[in-house]
């Protein structure tokens, strides 16, 4: 067994497979959007998790006051997870984030959808299969892409 020297990469660590990544652009970092999602969204619920999400304004629409822009807010999905302490201890908590992380990583996100979505993940997520968290954030990006595409026709009808 050879000892890791600090500051050295692990050799016998392979690099994620699949294509794609989850930058900080695309996520969901601030409590104020975390509740706005919460209060004026939408929910989609599967058997491990539940998803709520609410389609961002784009900037500059009729009546929009011009504010101060930290970053700027990545076009598409941006996703954020909260996992609540009566689902577990740090380090399950922390298994469902990751487990979530990399099933969102491997799933296409629909791309002309500006949304925000929170997912809350259930106790059974930590048991199912991974490839069945995989479909079920696949199919809660499906149904969020056809609810808000449908709400967009709608509005310029």
């Amino acid at each position: 067994m050879t000892a890791s020297v600090p500051g050295e990469p692990k050799r016998d660590v392979n690099p994620r497979s699949g294509g794609g990544s989850f930058p900080r652009s695309a996520r969901l970092l601030r409590h104020a959007d975390f509740e706005r999602v919460y209060k004026l969204g939408r929910r989609h619920f599967s058997a491990s998790m539940t998803v709520f999400y609410w389609q961002r304004q784009q900037a500059g629409g009729a009546g929009a006051k011009p504010a101060v822009v930290k970053s700027p807010i990545a076009s598409g999905l941006r996703i954020g997870f909260t996992v609540g302490r009566a689902l577990g201890g740090a380090v399950q908590r922390n298994r469902m984030k990751r487990r979530l992380r990399e099933a969102v990583r491997l799933t296409r996100r629909p791309a002309g959808v500006n949304a925000d979505v929170v997912i809350n993940p259930k106790k059974s997520l930590l048991t199912v299969e991974f490839a069945e968290v995989v479909n079920e954030v696949n199919r809660a990006f499906v149904v969020i892409e056809q609810k808000l595409a449908g709400k967009t026709a709608r509005e310029k009808a």
